[in-house]
């Protein structure tokens, strides 16, 4: 089972999640720019301030992290890291679904920012994401809520 838990905001975790970044993400960083260690340690810290970051968590080894934040009108992913040992498990999958069903519960659709380059590109569209726009580098990407149907018993 898959637990995706808050991050403590103190030094450990941010490295953590930095570390995680930099194993499964960079090799995709360094196909395009190289790794230039302090402007990813720049970023990061950017990003560590601005979003919610959470912990993803098997068997209680943590393996990742990804950044959820809900605006009025949508939830955000970002940051989404898997170290590359668990990649292809269906981590991932688990991680985003819940993430999904969550979003559908409140009628929200859920946007992300992906480099084109990324494999996960494909898991995204596996799971309904659409590409909005997109610059040189980067797909912007939205999956609407699903619609919440109910019926009543007996009609439609």
């Amino acid at each position: 089972m898959i637990d995706v838990v808050p991050m403590e905001r103190n030094e450990e975790s941010f490295e953590f999640a930095l570390a995680v970044k930099k194993e499964a993400f960079g090799p995709h960083i360094m196909e395009r720019w190289g790794w230039d260690e302090r402007l990813q340690r720049e970023t990061h810290a950017e990003r560590w301030a601005e979003k919610r970051f959470f912990r993803i968590v098997r068997d209680r080894e943590s393996i990742g992290v990804v950044s959820i934040d809900e605006a009025p009108d949508h939830v955000i992913i970002g940051e989404f890291y898997i170290f590359s040992s668990f990649h292809r498990k269906g981590i991932g999958t688990e991680v985003l679904t819940g993430i999904l069903r969550e979003a559908d519960a409140k009628g929200l659709p859920v946007r992300l920012r992906c480099l084109k380059w990324n494999p996960a590109v494909t898991l995204y569209k596996r799971h309904g994401f659409v590409v909005t726009s997109e610059s040189d580098t980067h797909f912007l990407m939205e999956r609407r809520a699903a619609l919440q149907l109910t019926t009543r018993s007996g009609g439609p």
